[in-house]
């Protein structure tokens, strides 16, 4: 529980707090060097980032977990190791200039798939609205609407009334 709770202030910490601010310096700065560093940086960290979702499910067992996941984000942060940009060099870049066209494609495909189905549940969204309003409507028109919509009447008015009739406007002949 300890080595849990110190491994997410770490990583919070030194693998998204510091790396955004020396982000924000390589912006102020304009300096390319630093933003293609920080660039490697944070898709490294985002690949990291989804694996550790299914890493802390199967494998949190393991024992050093937490300190091997601790060791890992500084071991990408340090200057000396250069981890995120070796690891982007040899492994994320080459994978994902071969898999480019097949991503965009993708990605396509899911904006499509994702406006059509936008505008589908819109749809079906307003007819359900429509239908509620029409039902809600003819309701309101019926014997409902008389009970609580009455005009002003005097208590010895409702009272002379029959019993089996609702109270409601009065009817002139």
């Amino acid at each position: 529980m300890v080595s849990w709770m110190i491994c997410r202030l770490v990583v919070l910490v030194f693998g998204m707090l510091c790396p955004a601010y020396a982000s924000y310096k390589a912006v102020k700065t304009k300096n390319i060097r630093e933003y293609v560093r920080w660039m490697m940086y944070w898709i490294v960290f985002a690949l990291f980032m989804a694996a550790e979702i299914v890493t802390d499910v199967f494998i949190s067992w393991f024992p050093f977990y937490y300190e091997i996941k601790m060791a890992f984000v500084l071991w990408l942060l340090s200057p000396y190791t250069k981890g995120a940009s070796l690891l982007y060099r040899k492994f994320v870049h080459p994978s994902l200039s071969r898999h480019e066209k097949e991503i965009d494609a993708y990605i396509v495909q899911a904006k499509e798939r994702s406006y059509e189905t936008v505008l589908t549940f819109g749809k079906r969204g307003l007819n359900i609205a429509a239908s509620a309003a029409v039902q809600a409507a003819t309701k309101g028109t019926g014997l409902g609407a008389c009970r609580t919509a009455t005009p002003r009447m005097s208590v010895g008015r409702i009272l002379r009334q029959s019993p089996g009739r609702q109270p409601g406007p009065e009817r002139s002949p």
